[in-house]
């Protein structure tokens, strides 16, 4: 029923055109009226990276995050990028939702497979953003919060070393917009962004993780618009991560990333997407970006 080419891009133009809830209701009524699997019959019609995409369309948002954790963290080599982009930019709602979905369906809890796969202060901190304890913003400006937090983070425990477990607490609980006062505050005192002190006092994961939620916390969709860009400025598409960012954020905030791409590197995501992938794979991802930005 699948499986010719007027199937593929009937199949394209229907995922692509609805929200992740009306796809759950297509889901629902034809496995309902017809007794068969969708998701397991578009396999069968598609394949490659056209597949990854359609499929994970079909998930729904933390159903579909629990499952990229999991191939993050499957066979010899962890995905620490994937890890750490995830987790550091779900909500606290949204990172229960992934918690519950990820031991329903792999029957562990996703705090044991993270401890059991990372190692040192970066497994403290991506238990820290599991959590989910980021403080609401409450719209008060708390200026000696902001001078204890940013004190806290030029502070150094023994032999001179920085101190990891401030580090963590400042940057997986505080609010977003108080951790940009407390960014600019560390600037003011120390004479050095935020990102540089990082490069600096930590090294491997942890860094990188830390960079990671810097980028986020400082500018959202600027951070997914230079993982995009990442993903397509070498030879080989990184065609994963370009599927995982596009389906997590397209009822997000794909609008707002599409508007820093273009400002930041003068062409359209739109236009970067036609060039550097082909076929109903490319057809697929320019009608999830919706339009070109001229």
């Amino acid at each position: 029923m699948l499986t010719n080419k007027g199937s593929q891009q009937t199949i394209i133009d229907i995922v692509t055109g609805l929200d992740n809830e009306q796809r759950q209701e297509v889901i629902r009524i034809y496995n309902e009226e017809l007794q068969q699997d969708l998701e397991e019959n578009i396999k069968k019609a598609l394949s490659g990276d056209l597949e990854r995409l359609v499929v994970g369309l079909l998930k729904t948002p933390a159903v579909y995050d629990a499952q990229e954790l999991k191939s993050a963290m499957k066979g010899l080599g962890t995905d620490e990028a994937a890890l750490s982009e995830i987790l550091s930019t779900r909500s606290n709602e949204q990172l229960r939702a992934i918690q519950a979905c990820f031991k329903q369906e792999f029957k562990t809890e996703l705090e044991k497979a993270i401890t059991s796969e990372t190692s040192g202060p970066y497994t403290a901190l991506l238990l820290a953003l599991l959590k989910g304890k980021r403080e609401k913003e409450s719209g008060i400006i708390d200026y000696g919060l902001i001078e204890k937090d940013s004190k806290m983070l030029s502070e150094v425990g023994p032999k001179n070393n920085p101190n990891d477990a401030q580090w963590i607490t400042v940057f997986a609980e505080r609010p977003k917009g108080h951790l940009r006062r407390v960014f600019d505050h560390y600037k003011k005192s120390t004479s050095v962004d935020i990102e540089d002190a990082i490069k600096k006092q930590f090294k491997g994961d942890f860094q990188k993780s830390l960079l990671t939620l810097a980028a986020v916390i400082k500018d959202t969709p600027l951070y997914f618009a230079d993982k995009l860009y990442s993903t397509m400025k070498s030879m080989g598409t990184d065609d994963k991560a370009l599927t995982r960012i596009l389906i997590s954020r397209s009822e997000e905030d794909l609008l707002s990333i599409r508007v820093a791409y273009r400002k930041k590197y003068g062409k359209s995501l739109y236009s970067s997407i036609q060039s550097d992938t082909k076929g109903d794979y490319r057809s697929a991802l320019l009608l999830l970006c919706r339009a070109e930005d001229i």
